[in-house]
C-alpha cells in the first residue's frame, strides 16, 4: 500500500466507476425520454423534484450506522448546517469539516 495522497484508480475500479456513471445517467436519460412530451401532474412533479434529495439520503444514510465519533459529529453538524444553507454549501461544509476533524482528532 502506498502513502500517496492521490492515486489513480485501478482498471477494475475505473470500470466500476464507469458502471455507476452509466447506471446513474441512464435513469435520468430514460426518465427524460419517457416524460419529455407528456404533461405531468403537480404530484408527479413534486416526486420528480424530490428524487435528487432521496438519492443523496440513500448515499449518506449508511454513515449513520457507525461508531466513529468523527463521522457522527460531522453528520450532526451537517444536518444543522443543511437547515440554513443550500445543498452545495452543505456538501462543501461536510467535506471540509470532516477533513478538519480527521486531521486534528
Amino acid at each position: 500500500m502506498t502513502s500517496e495522497i492521490f492515486a489513480f484508480p485501478s482498471l477494475q475500479e475505473f470500470f466500476v466507476i464507469l458502471g455507476m456513471l452509466a447506471a446513474t445517467y441512464s435513469t435520468r436519460l430514460i426518465g427524460w425520454l419517457v416524460l419529455r412530451n407528456r404533461p405531468v401532474s403537480p404530484t408527479t412533479q413534486r416526486v420528480l423534484d424530490a428524487a435528487p434529495g432521496c438519492v443523496m439520503i440513500s448515499i449518506v444514510a449508511p454513515a449513520f450506522m457507525t461508531t466513529n465519533v468523527v463521522t457522527l459529529v460531522t453528520l450532526a453538524a451537517t444536518v444543522l448546517v443543511a437547515f440554513r444553507v443550500n445543498l452545495a454549501w452543505t456538501i462543501l461544509f461536510a467535506v471540509g469539516f470532516n477533513a478538519l476533524l480527521q486531521t486534528f482528532l
